[in-house]
């Protein structure tokens, strides 16, 4: 990590992700998984589900992706992270097979990426105005917050910013009278929507949060996959969709077509990534309203290139697949 990444769970300097490629054919496909506690995962049983994975996975046809998916599913049960690592290259592949990019074989327009928001971790308000300062060039801010601090990382962040805030407290708030007052105080700081205010099973409270206040409320870890978009339909005005929960790209794309038919606002996020994993789910952005996919900007030692950034502008290049290059 380029600074410690602290939010309202925990803190940590570095993230240990996993590879995998996909060779056949004289095809290779590039995938990766970010394992993450929250969810049950670590980079041992992510790797194992992967490897368990291997030899079923190859003798598939791997241009049938969508039955190659739904073996990779009854594979690997647990490890959502890895079951998105199998299908970013499955996908990988199979836009390699075809000679085309990922976005043509979806009929999207790269040019409609929307803006990335670029994070600012929880830290102490003078360290807040350093990373807020070094962010410059993106126009739109994602703050942490659910910590002790709240109101003076906020009022740090605008001592030095008018740009447009989106919040995330990654269910750091778990009292609904707190998350109310924590939001109305919010709603006069140009904030665009807050992720996640309160614990993902807290449906009631939420529901009841939303009815009193202004701002949408995003939801994150309370939406895994489509079969949880009717429920979150009802409490949320929209969700944050990510490939390590989704379990893959395929399964993403279903996320935005019932997230639509719901009415609900939709953003492509990420974990902690290199631009494997990123660049696969910019391919999906011009699909959505909301992108925050900077996990890559974020850390040192990315060993790959793919989808560019410029003043916040995700700029997509046309090579086929989803357009890495590099290797491990």
């Amino acid at each position: 990590m380029k600074n410690t990444w602290t939010l309202s769970r925990n803190s940590n300097s570095f993230k240990e992700n996993v590879f995998v490629r996909i060779d056949k054919d004289e095809i290779t496909g590039y995938g990766e998984a970010a394992p993450n506690v929250r969810y049950g995962e670590t980079p041992e049983l992510t790797e194992k589900a992967i490897h368990q994975a291997s030899k079923t996975i190859l003798d598939q046809d791997l241009s049938n992706h969508s039955q190659v998916k739904q073996v990779l599913d009854e594979l690997i049960v647990d490890q959502n992270c890895a079951r998105a690592a199998r299908d970013i290259a499955l996908m990988d592949w199979n836009s390699k097979k075809r000679n085309l990019p990922f976005y043509k074989i979806l009929g999207s327009n790269p040019d409609n990426t929307p803006l990335t928001s670029y994070t600012i971790g929880i830290d102490e308000p003078d360290m807040i105005k350093t990373k807020v300062s070094a962010a410059a060039e993106y126009p739109i801010l994602k703050i942490k917050l659910g910590g002790q601090n709240d109101e003076d990382i906020i009022n740090a962040v605008r001592s030095v910013t008018d740009k447009p805030l989106r919040i995330d407290a990654n269910e750091g708030w778990t009292d609904k009278e707190t998350a109310v007052n924590k939001v109305k105080w919010l709603e006069s700081k140009g904030i665009e929507f807050i992720e996640q205010p309160m614990p993902a099973k807290m449906l009631e409270e939420t529901a009841w949060l939303k009815q009193r206040v202004d701002i949408p409320i995003i939801a994150d870890e309370a939406v895994i996959n489509t079969a949880d978009i009717e429920t979150v339909a009802k409490v949320y005005d929209g969700i944050n969709i990510k490939l390590m929960k989704s379990g893959g790209m395929q399964e993403a794309l279903k996320m935005i077509h019932a997230a639509r038919n719901a009415g609900l606002k939709i953003m492509i996020g990420c974990m902690i990534e290199t631009s494997i994993a990123i660049t696969a789910a910019a391919h999906l952005s011009p699909l959505v309203d909301w992108a925050d996919l900077d996990g890559n900007l974020l850390i040192t030692n990315d060993p790959f290139t793919g989808v560019k950034v410029n003043q916040g502008h995700l700029i997509l290049n046309d090579n086929p697949g989803i357009g890495i290059t590099g290797d491990w």
